[in-house]
């Protein structure tokens, strides 16, 4: 298979948890916080990891299962989302090398398209230091549908003014290159990060041990 020409890169859309930062722990300790408050015994961290990527209301109904009414699920989510927001910045951090990335990056128009809660998703962002570098961050009721859907995707292009073949998505899962294919943008996947990706069903176009290999496969625009 041919190398592809990265250079075409006009605009970068980025997923947060597992891409941009380490915020595993945080999550997994809502959860099972959720869980202990719903009288449910707590789950293993590896399970609940595997859980998350798809946003707040099924992370909670995941890690419920199936037993759960409608009406636990409502008052599980409500839990989860105050707790996770009351301990959203207690050990989540920019992974190694993001800032710096983001720095090298920052003449390309770039956004945040996250399947968590926009409001909570912007908090983190600001309280990071990393707001200064995005035109947008968008979360999972931002729009309609979440990802993989492309309407997030796409609505991020329009605003940017790229074009999808000149746009590339970087996340950590599965759920990000699936919505860089249905809108029709390069992938790039980190190989750290805790999404659940099969990379054999959902191959990405780039894989990158840091976000800072990123930068040396695009063309930088000049300032």
């Amino acid at each position: 298979m041919a190398a592809l020409d990265f250079s075409v890169v006009r605009a970068l859309i980025f997923d947060l948890d597992g891409t941009l930062i380490d915020s595993k722990q945080d999550l997994i300790r809502s959860v099972n916080a959720m869980l202990e408050e719903m009288g449910r015994e707590k789950l293993h961290e590896d399970t609940i990891s595997g859980y998350i990527g798809h946003g707040a209301p099924k992370l909670v109904a995941r890690a419920l299962g199936n037993g759960a009414a409608e009406k636990e699920r409502e008052q599980a989510l409500r839990f989860f989302l105050a707790h996770y927001e009351a301990h959203k910045l207690d050990s989540t951090r920019p992974y190694p090398g993001v800032a710096e990335a983001l720095e090298e990056l920052r003449e390309f128009p770039m956004a945040v398209l996250t399947n968590k809660p926009v409001r909570v998703s912007r908090r983190i962002v600001e309280g990071l230091g990393l707001e200064k570098y995005f035109r947008a961050v968008y979360g999972g009721n931002s729009f309609d549908t979440k990802k993989p859907d492309p309407l997030g995707a796409r609505k991020i292009l329009e605003e940017l003014g790229a074009a999808a073949g000149e746009t590339m998505l970087v996340g950590d899962s599965e759920v990000d290159v699936q919505t860089a294919r249905n809108a029709g943008t390069l992938a790039a996947a980190v190989n750290y990060g805790f999404g659940t990706h099969d990379r054999v069903a959902y191959p990405a176009d780039v894989y990158l041990e840091r976000l800072t290999d990123l930068a040396p496969l695009l063309e930088l625009p000049r300032r």
